[in-house]
Order: C-alpha cells, then sequence, then structure tokens
C-alpha cells in the first residue's frame, strides 16, 4: 500500500465550529478566541492493488475554480477519475466539505466514478441535527446518487477493508482498517485524530463519547504496536502517518 497525507492546511477551531485558516509562521493562537484549538485538515490518498481509495474529503476549498482536495490528489500524481472508493468516516463539515462541488450551478459528487461508503444513519443524522456541524445543503446528492453504498452496522469491503461503527466522536462514526501484503493501516477518523492524544489519557469535551474515544484509543495504539499498523491522523500538524 502506498499512504499519501492530502494536507489542506492548518486552521483554528472554536465553539462556533468555524474553521479559520492559520499560518504557523504569522499567526498566534493567543490571538484566536480563547479555547481556540489548532488542527490540520488532512485527508489521504490510499493506493492499493484493487483500489485508489479516498479517506475523508477536507474542507471543499477551491482555488481558480479548482478544488483543493483535486488539486492535492493531482500533485501527487492521481487524477481525481483514478478515485474509486471514497471512505467517509463521517459527515462533519470539516470531513465532508468536498463531497460534492459545484456543476454549472448543480450540485453534484466530486468523484462521479468512485463508490462512496458511509453509514446510512449517519446520513439521517446529519439532516436531523443540521447546522454548524452538518451543512444538510451540501450532502444532498449523496441522497440519491447510484455510487452511493449506505453501510448499516460494522463489514467487510471486498475482502480487505475492514470498516467499524464506534459511536465515539459522534454518534455513528466509524472507522477502517485496509489490509494487504501483510500491512495494515488504520484511519480513526475523529476518534483518532492526533498522535498525541493516543499517547495520553485525553478525554475530549467536543466527543460525543469522549470516555470511549480515550479507551478505543488506548486500545488501538497497543493493538497497533503489537501488529505493526500504520496509522493514519486526519488532524495532526506534525505527524500525519505514524508506523510502528
Amino acid at each position: 500500500m502506498t499512504v499519501i497525507p492530502l494536507s489542506e492546511g492548518s486552521f483554528t477551531i472554536d465553539k462556533t465550529k468555524l474553521f479559520v485558516p492559520f499560518d504557523e509562521s504569522t499567526d498566534e493562537l493567543q490571538q484566536r478566541p480563547k479555547g481556540s484549538l489548532l488542527v490540520e485538515v488532512q485527508p489521504f490518498a490510499v493506493i492499493t492493488s484493487e483500489d485508489v481509495i479516498l479517506l475523508d474529503t477536507g474542507l471543499g476549498f477551491e482555488k481558480n475554480g479548482i478544488p483543493q482536495l483535486h488539486q492535492n490528489l493531482m500533485n501527487a500524481g492521481i487524477n481525481p477519475s483514478e478515485v474509486t472508493k471514497v471512505l467517509l468516516s463521517h459527515l462533519h463539515k470539516d470531513h465532508a466539505g468536498g463531497i460534492i462541488r459545484d456543476g454549472n450551478g448543480k450540485a453534484k459528487l466530486s468523484f462521479p466514478g468512485a463508490k462512496y461508503y458511509l453509514q446510512k444513519r449517519e446520513l439521517e443524522f446529519a439532516f436531523e441535527k443540521g447546522f454548524p456541524s452538518y451543512i444538510p445543503d451540501e450532502l444532498m446528492p449523496l441522497k440519491n446518487a447510484s455510487n452511493v453504498v449506505l453501510l448499516d452496522g460494522n463489514g467487510v469491503l471486498d475482502g480487505y477493508i475492514r470498516y467499524e461503527v464506534t459511536a465515539a466522536h459522534s454518534p455513528h462514526h466509524q472507522v477502517f482498517w485496509m489490509v494487504e501484503g501483510g500491512e495494515i493501516a488504520f484511519f480513526g477518523g475523529d476518534d483518532a485524530p492526533q498522535l498525541q492524544q493516543m499517547r495520553t489519557r485525553y478525554i475530549a469535551k467536543y466527543d460525543y463519547d469522549g470516555k470511549k474515544c480515550m479507551q478505543l484509543r488506548q486500545e488501538w495504539w497497543q493493538k497497533g504496536r503489537e501488529e505493526g499498523w500504520e496509522f493514519l491522523f486526519y488532524h495532526d500538524i506534525r505527524t500525519p502517518v505514524y508506523k510502528f
């Protein structure tokens, strides 16, 4: 497997749940609102013998009419049309913003040649809960597209991608293991967003079930050490990938 981080940059986020760009060379965290957290937004591409997989889709920003996610893929030598699977941990806007793009005034899926995989109950919850964590208008194309696969609970895709609902960071959050050629790549989404959180007993107030998140991180870290997992961290500025 080849793992490629697709960083969209650093941001601060506070209780408004707005992601504000942050330049570490010029900005000061102390100048941001009280309680602001500094995070990176970083989808991943994983290339296997079977697929070109995209793990979550970032914020959905565009520059010069080109989605940043598409440009990042092209910079990595991947044509967006080559993506075969889009695996979605959950639909919070910083993970789902790049699901769609504007096409002649009409929203459409950004990767029409790929299959999108998400939990059915997560999609339903996104429309029930709404703004500011979710942006339902930007998720509408997921409802009726033929290439969207709505999952129900835990399972395995094509014999080598395992997914599991954790209900930890959010009520219907899921995580993924990709296993090929003796390698194991683990994507924990916002259950396991940063290396530092894996190494400490940390309970975050912003998680749906912070205690469960902490317990799962400890279990995964131990299992990963024993089995040589490669961890993919969506919100880690310094260490996007860590392998035992």
